[in-house]
């Protein structure tokens, strides 16, 4: 099966640059999506890549990986056309046939390369949705400064996404405002990105801000879904897909010490602006994740593990959604991206 995924892949990049192709459909169970997946991941982004599977209704993200493929459940398996599957296969086959379509008539695939060689210099920046307000601030001031801002949903695939670009040398800088990644792959959630989360930037030599967004919380399932050896926590239900518990004192401060190891071996510059008033939406000032105590586990073991180091630990005596926070961590990051002379934006 390895052998056919890399035979699939080879072709059909090779269609492409022959430019023979204007999109991909491609229809299968647990090995078929393997290997048609497979090949979708090696064309550019822009590409249209619709995977018909009956795989799609659980965990796509060994499939996607980092690109742009559209997954559709195919509710049976793939075994003969029924009534249930011939009308899903129908519309595969409408929303690719379209798909092909606009492409061919409007060419929009874009390699990583391309796309840093672009317009604007791109900004990688990470965000959740209880750190929307900090990190759009920071967005806006990034854009007034001459910046194109990608932002990346800390969803474990967001997180992965992220630091596969930043490894491939596409971001002039990386505002890291959210990383509640780490704190799922610390405790078991279900959001991890993975040990290597907060890593790219720092091999890469690419300026960096990081800020400790929703590390006061780790993310599960459904409440019935909750681990029982947690349940006794403070659990908090987010959505009726999501279901968040706190961190603890340990959690916290095993966190900063993660933190801080990784942003030691960073090769580039790096700051970490710190908001003393709280982590996120349920942890500002009267949320049921406020803890000053908690949030200072996690202060206190990170300002240890940096000292000494070249990298600037920077306390606001504020909330991370803070509009003031979100504009003084991207100036810092534009400073970090001129002074080292950095393609950037306007001064």
């Amino acid at each position: 099966m390895t052998a056919m995924a890399r035979g699939a892949a080879a072709s059909v990049l090779r269609l492409y640059e022959e430019g023979r192709l204007h999109a991909v459909l491609a229809v299968g169970g647990s090995g078929g999506t393997s290997i048609a997946t497979r090949a979708m991941r090696g064309l550019p982004l822009g590409v249209p890549k619709l995977m018909v599977s009956s795989m799609a209704a659980g965990d796509v993200s060994p499939y996607v990986g980092a690109a742009d493929i559209t997954m559709m459940y195919s509710i049976v398996d793939i075994a003969g056309v029924n009534s249930v599957l011939a009308p899903v296969l129908a519309n595969a086959a409408d929303a690719a046939a379209g798909m092909a379509k606009g492409f061919a008539a409007h060419p929009r695939a874009l390699l990583p390369a391309e796309l840093a060689a672009g317009g604007r210099p791109l900004i990688a920046a990470s965000m959740a949705g209880v750190t929307t307000a900090g990190v759009d601030a920071a967005r806006e001031r990034l854009t007034g400064l001459g910046y194109e801002v990608l932002v990346f949903h800390v969803s474990g695939a967001g997180g992965r996404t992220l630091e596969s670009l930043a490894g491939q040398g596409l971001f002039a800088g990386v505002l890291d405002l959210t990383l509640s990644e780490l704190a799922d792959d610390l405790v078991g959630g279900i959001l991890t990105a993975g040990p290597d989360r907060l890593s790219a930037a720092g091999r890469r030599g690419t300026p960096q801000v990081v800020s400790l967004g929703a590390l006061d919380m780790v993310k599960f399932g459904p409440p019935d879904t909750l681990p029982g050896h947690l349940r006794g926590r403070d659990v908090q239900v987010h959505n009726p897909s999501i279901t968040v518990v706190r961190t603890t004192a340990e959690e916290c401060a095993e966190l900063g010490r993660r933190v801080a190891a990784k942003l030691r071996a960073a090769t580039g510059p790096a700051e970490v602006c710190v908001p003393l008033r709280g982590l996120s939406t349920l942890g500002a000032p009267g949320g049921p994740y406020h803890d000053p105590a908690l949030d200072e586990a996690l202060f206190a073991a990170l300002r240890d593990g940096l000292s000494g180091s070249a990298v600037e630990v920077v306390e606001y005596d504020t909330h991370i959604n803070s509009p003031a926070f979100g504009r003084a961590a991207a100036d810092r990051l534009h400073r970090l991206i001129t002074a080292r002379g950095t393609p950037a934006g306007r001064a």
